[in-house]
């Protein structure tokens, strides 16, 4: 390989025609044009050369939609911007799948059969705004999940019915996520710290899940009341399936006086009480078993003495 020569271009003369100006490239203006038009379809064509089988791509999109695939295509476009993998029967995602496409901004993966992403999956997507993963089988959101995905504006987590659990820290970081969908699940609670690291949540669905209105739910209530005015909530779909006493009943229906009994605190007479009551109810069981023994012996010799006399 020779050495890279490099070219000085020129400038141009006030009055100077372009036949004298020096021509760097071939001996004809229109040869030159033409080898930048090939060179720029050429370019082109390697960006899209890589458009998977039963793929469409157009304008850095790639569909791969509907097309039953039973895992991801290997090889994308490089500048893939919007990739859409939903409709499939989708069941894992191999690690390190997205580390080549930094350009892209939406991941449309809903409707497949995905149990669980792999860690450090959005490691390199930094600049992911939309992600939907509805309509698969996750069972529970790890506290690596998004990881460095700081520019996720929507994540569809809805009718994951296996869905049990959100870390505390499943969505660390990402201040810039405007809407979250978790409606339709299996949960049953979530915790606070899990929502207030998002300050500029807009929407929040959470309706269709078997919320337990138990004292745990209490300070995510509160903080849902308080941030109900700017944020915008499923109110009339999420709804309490336990404790009996709440079933059916809409979660934010649920005010201060429905945890009363969660902070309940006994003093020392109440523990004096509870402890005299105690003492009171084992003395009179002793009495108990005691005359129920006496009355048990008395039958036993009555009845031995009556046999005596038959005979």
């Amino acid at each position: 390989m020779g050495s890279i020569q490099h070219c000085c271009c020129q400038l141009p003369k006030m009055g100077d025609t372009w036949s004298q100006l020096p021509w760097p490239g071939p001996s004809h203006p229109a040869l030159f044009l033409v080898s930048l038009l090939l060179t720029a379809g050429v370019m082109h064509a390697d960006a899209g050369a890589s458009c998977p089988v039963l793929c469409t791509c157009h304008n850095q999109v790639v569909d791969c939609s509907s097309q039953r695939l039973f895992s991801v295509p290997p090889d994308l476009p490089r500048d893939t911007r919007n990739l859409s993998l939903a409709h499939n029967r989708i069941a894992a995602v191999p690690p390190g799948y997205l580390t080549c496409y930094m350009e892209l901004r939406v991941l449309d993966l809903r409707n497949n059969s995905l149990m669980e992403l792999p860690s450090g999956l959005f490691l390199h997507a930094k600049r992911l705004a939309h992600l939907d993963l509805s309509y698969n089988n996750l069972s529970h959101v790890p506290a690596d999940m998004f990881q460095e995905a700081h520019g996720l504006v929507h994540i569809d987590l809805s009718h994951n019915p296996w869905l049990r659990g959100v870390h505390p820290q499943a969505f660390q970081g990402l201040v810039q996520l405007r809407d979250l969908d978790l409606s339709y699940g299996g949960l049953a609670s979530l915790s606070l710290e899990a929502l207030e690291g998002l300050p500029g949540l807009v929407t929040l669905q959470i309706g269709g899940n078997p919320w337990v209105c138990g004292c745990t739910m209490e300070p995510l209530l509160k903080w849902l009341r308080n941030r109900i005015q700017r944020c915008t909530a499923d109110s009339q779909l999420a709804e309490c399936r336990g404790p009996p006493e709440v079933e059916g009943a809409p979660l934010f229906s649920l005010t201060e006086e429905s945890f009363k009994a969660c902070h309940l605190t006994l003093t020392l007479d109440d523990y004096l009480f509870i402890a005299f009551v105690g003492f009171v109810v084992s003395i009179a069981s002793v009495a108990t078993n005691f005359l129920l023994g006496i009355t048990a012996n008395c039958c036993h010799r009555w009845s031995k003495a009556s046999e005596e006399e038959e005979i």
